[in-house]
């Protein structure tokens, strides 16, 4: 296999948390400990490599999945550092889908919070392995063993515990590798770059002896000779301890947990040993599967460069105002000048030039190999999602699905003249992100732009502001309203013209009727073989699914439906394509009109968390927002409220929070499904 000793050192790993558990000054520390960077940029401070977006700095949050390569122990990782704002949800999304491993950062003092499981699910939807990593174990509150539960419970996870703590919050002095059963202590001094190991602390040995057996009861199920070995009592060896640990994380059985503080440089070595020993390299994922367009059959490409190319663009990015595609290459070897197809679009592309990335620097490469992470210039047509492929071998790999907008604004530029300059630039941040949309109303001829949330929307102006020297005139937020029926009806629809000389006539009947809420829409036929041809129904099909998708009778897209196509008939005796469109067309309006339709809106997942004595404050708001409150847990010292409540009764929230609880209190949400505020206490 060509190029495989190369592939089995590459790591693809991505670092997802929650909002503030410290992922971005957990990456500056890899960065710092593998020689990448030499001096360690604070998050506080605006410093941070990875955040080098301007409005990242000013936040102090992550925007966009930044990407680096560095070097540890003989290994290459190629690591990105994802935003944890749910706002940017997109960024995860699309990182996971390339990425073979990830590390989910836990705030000791938060635990495991809400969007922590969001992007958990993304990484097990994705049948990434993972591993942990609890940190802030130097916080006042932080609890270690409560955070190890909450894996437990809220993400279904199996924690086997690597490195316990010595001491917490202001006492946290280092961690015990319990593997070795070492005490390992950070010298401050070399800002935790120096390191030592000592015997286990006589007060911990016990603990420390009942945490390593439960992890070799744990890995020993994974190998039966080990299993058999344990059983008569036989010491297994460090090697054979990381080889079952490792079995275990790839199986996507067992979560290795690693603890530390990154900010006070403590706990990072460890967590970088373990990427090495434990997350797989490209040779250990299964190779990815495709379909060939010209055959329409799936097909699968090794990771290997003697094998055809196969790459996935998962992010375009314009970098000085030219476009930079970055690439995932599953198989294959992608050269500076060759021509290469992309599949989805079905064009030639040429590649001009291709970069090694670290943040928003670039180390130019003439050729790039299987298992590589890259950025290209000079793809033209490329957007995300689409694959690259050897125009020889064509394959067409699973593109990366989009989220549906729930806010949005009016903007209008200040002057005609930059009429046309604010239509590139919002064509020019569309194309990067698929989140983000821009229509013009028909009715009104305002330019709309909706997003993920108030804060993506935000951004996105700072962006045209800064980036391209746009200040726009900008309306108030408004919700993405759905709509949907709320009885079944069945209608026979008649449809006949004559254009020109040809008569175009059709009858068809179908049914509507309401589903779940948030089940989305489902079309289907039951119609006799004889009526339609299996090409003919898809087209119909399609064609209603785009109807619904386009708008119902209250001018909002149809959600929650389903549409049965029962019967079509052709007066004149043969198939009419045209015909047979508009009689369906006008069928599922008419039906739709008649099933009592109503509007619904985005529903938010939110969850607050505020200290005791404002619980009262919190909820009271809640329920003036018509929230409904779902359940409320005790965490000492604070309490977690969740609750379900309107997207539109939101705007303005945070500062309302914070002046109700004196800036003590935080808030995150997220998007939960499409439904009527009155129906929200019966849900």
């Amino acid at each position: 296999m060509a190029g495989e000793a190369r592939i089995k050192k590459i790591r693809n790993i991505g670092i997802i948390a929650h909002i503030d558990a410290g992922k971005t000054t957990l990456t500056e520390r890899i960065l710092y400990y593998t020689g990448k960077i030499h001096r360690i940029g604070e998050v506080h401070e605006g410093q941070a490599t990875m955040d080098y977006l301007p409005e990242e700095q000013e936040r102090g949050i992550t925007i966009t999945s930044a990407c680096t390569t560095c070097y540890w122990k003989g290994c290459e990782i190629h690591l990105i550092d994802t935003p944890g704002h749910v706002d940017f949800t997109i960024e995860v999304e699309r990182s996971l889908r390339v990425l073979d491993g990830a590390i989910g950062v836990f705030c000791a003092v938060g635990g495991v919070e809400p969007q922590s499981e969001t992007v958990w699910h993304q990484a097990e939807r994705f049948r990434v392995p993972k591993m942990a990593f609890v940190n802030k174990m130097d916080r006042i509150g932080a609890n270690f063993w409560g955070v190890v539960e909450q894996m437990r419970e809220k993400l279904g996870a199996r924690p086997v515990i690597l490195t316990m703590p010595y001491g917490a919050e202001q006492d946290f002095k280092g961690v015990i590798d319990v593997v070795q059963e070492k005490l390992i202590l950070w010298d401050e001094e070399s800002l935790g770059e120096k390191f030592s190991y000592h015997p286990v602390p006589a007060e911990m040995e016990e603990e420390v002896q009942r945490v390593r057996k439960e992890l070799l009861e744990t890995i020993v199920e994974f190998d039966e000779n080990a299993f058999e070995k344990y059983l008569a009592d036989e010491p297994l060896s460090e090697e054979e301890i990381h080889g079952l640990i490792r079995k275990g994380t790839l199986a996507l059985e067992i979560v290795p947990v690693f603890c530390g503080s990154a900010l006070k440089n403590k706990g990072v070595q460890p967590l970088l040993d373990g990427i090495v020993r434990y997350m797989p390299s490209p040779l250990d994922v299964p190779p990815v599967k495709g379909v060939n367009p010209l055959t329409g059959r799936e097909e699968e490409r090794p990771p290997d460069e003697a094998a055809p190319l196969a790459a996935l663009a998962f992010k375009v990015q314009m970098f000085e105002g030219r476009k930079m595609v970055y690439l995932r290459l599953y198989s294959g070897v992608l050269e500076v000048g060759k021509t290469v197809l992309n599949a989805t679009q079905k064009k030639k592309e040429k590649v001009a030039r291709l970069f090694l990335l670290h943040a928003n620097k670039r180390t130019r490469l003439e050729k790039a190999g299987a298992g590589d992470i890259v950025a290209a210039m000079g793809l033209k047509h490329t957007v995300t999602g689409d694959t690259l492929c050897d125009p020889e071998h064509p394959i067409l790999l699973e593109a990366i699905g989009a989220y549906e907008p729930v806010i949005s604004i009016a903007v209008e530029p200040k002057t005609r003249a930059e009429e046309e300059k604010v239509e590139e630039a919002l064509a020019k941040i569309a194309q990067e992100d698929p989140t983000f949309r821009v229509k013009v109303d028909a009715d009104t001829g305002q330019r709309v732009i909706s997003g993920m949330g108030e804060l993506h929307l935000e951004v996105i102006l700072e962006r045209l502001r800064r980036e391209f020297g746009l200040d726009l005139l900008v309306g108030r937020p408004q919700v993405v309203y759905r709509e949907t029926i709320t009885s079944e009806v069945e209608v026979t629809e008649v449809f006949d013209q004559t254009v020109g000389e040809e008569r175009l006539a059709a009858t068809v009947k179908l049914l509507v009727r309401p589903r779940e809420r948030g089940a989305g829409n489902l079309v289907g036929a039951v119609l006799p073989e004889e009526k339609l041809r299996p090409e003919q129904k898809a087209l119909l099909l399609e064609t209603l699914e785009k109807a619904l998708e386009a708008s119902g009778p209250l001018g909002w897209p149809v959600t929650d439906v389903e549409v049965v196509l029962l019967d079509i008939d052709f007066p004149g005796g043969a198939w009419h394509e045209m015909a047979a469109r508009a009689a369906t067309v006008k069928a599922l309006q008419r039906a739709l009109s008649q099933a009592g339709p109503i509007l619904l809106e985005p529903i938010m997942e939110v969850e607050v968390v505020c200290p005791s004595e404002f619980l009262g404050e919190v909820i009271s708001d809640l329920n003036q927002r018509q929230g409904h409150v779902v359940n409320i847990e005790a965490r000492e010292p604070v309490q977690v409220v969740r609750a379900e409540v309107p997207l539109s009764r939101l705007f303005g929230y945070s500062t309302a929070l914070r002046s109700a609880t004196q800036g003590r209190a935080s808030f995150t949400m997220r998007f939960l499904r499409f439904d009527r505020p009155e129906d929200l206490k019966r849900a």
